[in-house]
């Protein structure tokens, strides 16, 4: 069976980053979040123990301007990462797969757009409980609240859910995946996204 030593080592790794305590808060909803930063340190700290190297290729999937509550224009960015995991020893790797969106007035939108996609590969993947809330940017929080006003807001929200929906495919044949279900169990089984086709064929061959 092809990987089984960087698959020991990433048992080792989920049970050392098995859960990761809130200490970010959102101010406007006042909620717990687990941060990026604690995130990636934990991460950071058992991937190394385990000598494991770790390669984020990020892609940008969207990016469009938006309008918000106060007619001020924001960028809404999407970006896909591919993490590689690399066992120094033994040479053989795992890939990871995140997608994250940021809105941002300047030029912040791409780095929190891909700070999110890293963030949620390692926790989706690695099985990191924090816990189901997910935390909110408060000026978006304070223009989603303000009722029909923040419509235009919201379709602009729908049609980046589209354009996420769509680029999700399958690593192995490259046929999209439209169930988020089926992206899950595959990225939790798997470590990769996965058609349903593919992952019958995984079976088989295990």
């Amino acid at each position: 069976m092809e990987n089984t030593k960087i698959a020991k080592k990433l048992v080792n790794i989920m049970i050392e980053c098995g859960h990761i305590a809130k200490n970010g808060l959102n101010s406007y909803h006042q909620y717990k979040y687990a941060t990026a930063e604690d995130v990636l340190l934990k991460v950071n700290s058992a991937l190394t123990k385990n000598k494991i190297a770790s390669v984020v290729i990020p892609e940008i999937a969207s990016m469009v301007d938006v309008t918000n509550l106060k007619g001020n224009t924001e960028h809404l960015v999407t970006v896909n990462v591919q993490i590689k995991l690399i066992d120094s020893e033994s040479g053989e790797c795992v890939d990871l797969f995140g997608i994250g969106s940021g809105q941002d007035a300047g030029d912040k939108a791409v780095m929190k757009a891909q700070t999110a996609a890293i963030k949620y590969a390692y926790m989706m993947s690695l099985c990191i409980a924090t816990g189901d809330d997910p935390e909110a940017d408060t000026k978006t929080d304070e223009n989603s609240s303000m009722g029909n006003k923040g419509s235009k807001a919201v379709n602009n929200v729908k049609k980046i859910s589209a354009i996420k929906k769509s680029i999700t495919v399958c690593a192995n044949c490259g046929e999209e995946i439209t169930s988020d279900r089926v992206v899950q169990f595959s990225m939790a089984r798997y470590n990769k996204p996965l058609c349903m086709d593919c992952q019958k064929q995984m079976i088989k061959t295990a």
